[in-house]
């Protein structure tokens, strides 16, 4: 990896932008296996990301690749060991019908940087320019972007523009080039902010913490409030605690029983608050509460971990009803034994 762009990145910060980008499915995963102090601390460098440039982004994901490609397990591809591939299997004029048509695939479409850039922002670059230069930005760009530029148009430059894009063919590569340059350095200082990607911040680290289970989201949870209260109290706002089902509709409450299974839900009700315990008991026909208070009362003692899987069950049955628009949630803010 150079140095030149992101001298100053830390290892830790390095891994939290790796962490984001590695989604919360697979981020949640590797917290799980990190020690509490490691956890600790990523979660809050998570927190505390904000806009990361595009250039120092991809030197940390290249620095990443470096050290995987280092494992000599790792297996090798590229472009080469494709066309050998072909040519073996297929000989060597259909291998390279099918290279040239990959390659080309492969070269960077003229005015890709565009799309990285807001259609209202561009439309005030180029409705000053000619029709043909508009009608020829147009043809490279996908529909919906160009549709945006076009209706934002006087009708007259709407009616030339369109004209001219509908009786295009062919352009020299060199004039697309030159229109695409000469565009490039007018739209830079807007490129230049579309690069700035803004990857971590509290939605991403909540995603990641709800992906874990809930023994590492208590450890992350209490790490950050020993590190910064203000943010864990942030986080817990916009995350929902087994204990904010207190906060739900009745009809919801109801909704979410029906997806969970008694056994689970017994477990998750051992040593939980009266008020939450109640709220569950509350939305139950008056048999299936005292079937449950039974089941409760025979559990025994119940290990920490196991009420909070069961509870986990429980949020994820919330989790997907709200995705499926079923339910509204309002968001809220040695071995343990629940007797």
């Amino acid at each position: 990896m150079s140095n030149a762009v992101a001298p100053h990145l830390t290892g830790l910060r390095k891994a939290a932008i790796l962490l984001v980008q590695l989604g919360k499915d697979a981020s949640a995963a590797i917290l799980k296996s990190l020690p509490e102090h490691e956890v600790e601390a990523l979660t809050a460098e998570i927190a505390r990301l904000e806009g990361v440039d595009v250039e120092v982004l991809d030197e940390v994901l290249e620095e990443f690749r470096g050290l995987a490609k280092a494992r000599q397990y790792y297996v090798q591809g590229g472009v080469g060991f494709a066309e050998e591939i072909l040519v073996a299997t297929m000989g060597k004029e259909k291998a390279q019908e099918i290279m040239d048509r990959l390659t080309a695939s492969l070269v960077e479409l003229p005015f890709e940087f565009l799309r990285r850039v807001d259609a209202k922002l561009i439309l005030n670059y180029l409705q000053d320019e000619h029709p043909q230069t508009i009608a020829l930005v147009l043809a490279h760009m996908e529909s919906e972007q160009a549709a945006i530029i076009l209706s934002g148009l006087t009708s007259d430059m709407q009616a030339e523009v369109a004209h001219r894009l509908a009786i295009m063919d062919r352009t020299s590569p060199e004039i697309v080039k030159q229109v695409e340059s000469h565009l490039e350095r007018r739209l830079s200082t807007l490129v230049q902010a579309a690069d700035s990607t803004k990857v971590g911040g509290l939605k991403p680290l909540v995603e990641i913490i709800n992906q874990s289970d809930r023994t590492t989201e208590r450890m992350i949870l209490e790490g950050l409030e020993k590190r910064d209260l203000e943010l864990a109290e942030q986080v817990r706002a916009q995350m929902f605690m087994f204990e904010d089902i207190v906060g739900l509709e009745d009809r919801a409450v109801q909704v979410v029983l029906r997806k969970v299974e008694s056994k689970d839900l017994a477990v998750a009700l051992k040593g939980v608050r009266e008020d939450v315990r109640e709220k569950i008991t509350r939305n139950m026909s008056e048999r299936a509460a005292l079937a449950l208070a039974d089941e409760i009362s025979i559990l025994g003692p119940v290990r920490l971990k196991q009420v909070e899987e069961a509870q986990a069950v429980v949020i994820r049955a919330i989790r997907m009803l709200e995705e499926a628009g079923e339910i509204v949630v309002a968001r809220g803010g040695g071995d343990e034994f629940i007797a």
